[in-house]
């Protein structure tokens, strides 16, 4: 009986070791967005705008109602700074109703990188194959991130070593998604993988386990190469 429940207990422990290696499932970058708001004015009745934030100011234009104009400044006393299109002026903030509209703009440099990761992502598990060109039917290092880097519009050469002079040289920490990471031996290169992010990277590693994602540094990096914008 007891023997018995050391072996369960052994089978338990196995079982649990194995859930803790299972990695995760792997992620893009984030795509950055840039969210500014503005502020208008909607011009409640027809309002004369005028020069300075006083009753006696100069008369520059008149506005008639329902127009919306971008609101310069606000003030305590009750006036609000607008941009017209015979420039900026004053009028009486209970002319109008306040409006803020919010603008998401997105970073497009981050949003092709992340779109060339995703790309890649879907052929992790593929077979690595010497010489392949293609995810789909067998691969190699080289191979797999010209295919992949080839949907961003980038030709690249089917080599590890042409590759890592096809590009513009950055640090590790300068790295961002999408950059080619190389690694080698006696100062030559043999392999090159694409970078993710976040100290991970996606490659056709050996015929053994095909398309894979691993960290950064499960070798030592020899070379980091950015070809996108």
């Amino acid at each position: 009986m007891i023997n018995r429940m050391w072996k369960a207990m052994g089978i338990m422990g196995i079982c649990t070791c194995l859930t803790l290696g299972i990695p995760a499932e792997a992620d893009a970058a984030e795509i950055a967005v840039e969210t500014s708001t503005t502020l208008y004015a909607r011009i409640n009745s027809s309002v004369v705008v005028k020069d300075m934030p006083l009753a006696g100011g100069q008369v520059l234009a008149q506005i008639p109602e329902g127009q919306s104009y971008e609101v310069a400044e606000t003030s305590e006393d009750g006036w609000l700074k607008i941009r017209t299109s015979q420039g900026e002026g004053y009028i009486p903030g209970s002319s109008a109703t306040l409006i803020e509209k919010t603008q998401e703009k997105v970073d497009q440099s981050v949003k092709q990188r992340r779109e060339v990761v995703d790309y890649a992502l879907q052929f992790v598990g593929g077979r690595y194959v010497y010489g392949g060109v293609n995810p789909k039917t067998g691969v190699d290092c080289s191979g797999f991130t010209r295919y992949v880097l080839n949907y961003a519009g980038i030709s690249l050469s089917h080599s590890s070593r042409a590759q890592s002079g096809e590009g513009r040289i950055v640090s590790y920490e300068e790295a961002r998604p999408g950059d080619l990471v190389f690694y080698g031996k006696n100062g030559s290169i043999n392999h090159v993988a694409l970078y993710m992010g976040e100290g991970r990277v996606v490659h056709a590693s050996t015929e053994k386990t095909g398309i894979i994602v691993t960290n950064v540094m499960y070798r030592k990096p020899v070379k980091f190469v950015s070809v996108l914008n």
